[in-house]
């Protein structure tokens, strides 16, 4: 009997200890239930608004924008500098080319000058050379039948005093050559100027020429040989015979 009764104690002891545990659980599920106590008021949740898609994709834009965009200021100036020097380099490059064809040009230019003016004075000094030579045939080839004209000859290419030797003595000259039937044949061996440039107005030519003469008393044409001095004389613009003398 007295262990059953122990029994019993320790259960109504074990339910008595059990008891204020479910009576705290109890009234908790009430208060949940019931909301909160009256009087006091909930701390409201903040409210979490969602972002707009905008605002989302503005940081990705700036990524975007940040990768994409051109470099810093301070480093244009290299490529503005690199323009710059190709620029002047062209420059220079076409100053040179420009140089160049203008100096090719004005040397084509004096070079034709030059052989113009070459031309030219080779041309009035192988007129002055032809003067002489014509001057000396004229002198040197006489025919009895035709001495007025060969005498009238050479007075049209003469001037100064080679034409004053010539002028008031003609007649005489035609005489004595007809009556004594001189015939002469002249040949100029060679011929060149000694003096005088191509802008002068005067020049000397040095003749060396050959005769064969014949006549009454001897028949038998003969050489003769002879070296002249002619001056030739640009006397309003015909090259004429002003001097001529014998050089021995």
């Amino acid at each position: 009997m007295s262990s059953g009764t122990d029994e019993r104690v320790s259960d109504s002891a074990q339910q008595a200890q059990q008891a204020p545990a479910a009576t705290d659980r109890t009234r908790r599920r009430a208060v949940r239930h019931a909301g909160p106590p009256v009087g006091e008021t909930e701390a409201p949740k903040p409210v979490i608004l969602a972002k707009p898609a905008a605002a989302q994709a503005a940081p990705e834009a700036e990524k975007v924008s940040t990768t994409t965009t051109a470099p810093p200021a301070s480093e244009a100036p290299p490529i503005e500098t690199a323009k710059q020097g190709r620029s002047l380099k062209s420059l220079l490059a076409w100053g040179v080319t420009a140089v160049v064809i203008v100096a090719l040009a004005v040397a084509a230019v004096v070079l034709l000058l030059d052989q113009r003016s070459a031309r030219e004075r080779d041309d009035r000094r192988q007129a002055f050379v032809d003067t002489a030579r014509q001057t000396v045939l004229n002198l040197t080839t006489i025919h009895p039948e035709t001495a007025k004209q060969d005498v009238d000859r050479i007075i049209a290419g003469a001037s100064g005093q080679f034409l004053e030797e010539f002028q008031g003595r003609e007649d005489p000259f035609v005489g004595v050559v007809q009556d004594a039937n001189v015939t002469t044949e002249g040949e100029v061996i060679e011929a060149g100027v000694e003096n005088g440039t191509e802008t002068s107005i005067s020049a000397n030519v040095l003749v060396a020429a050959r005769t064969m003469v014949s006549s009454k008393e001897q028949p038998e044409p003969s050489p003769r040989d002879f070296r002249m001095r002619v001056t030739i004389s640009d006397v309003d613009g015909k090259l004429t015979a002003s001097k001529v003398e014998f050089v021995p």
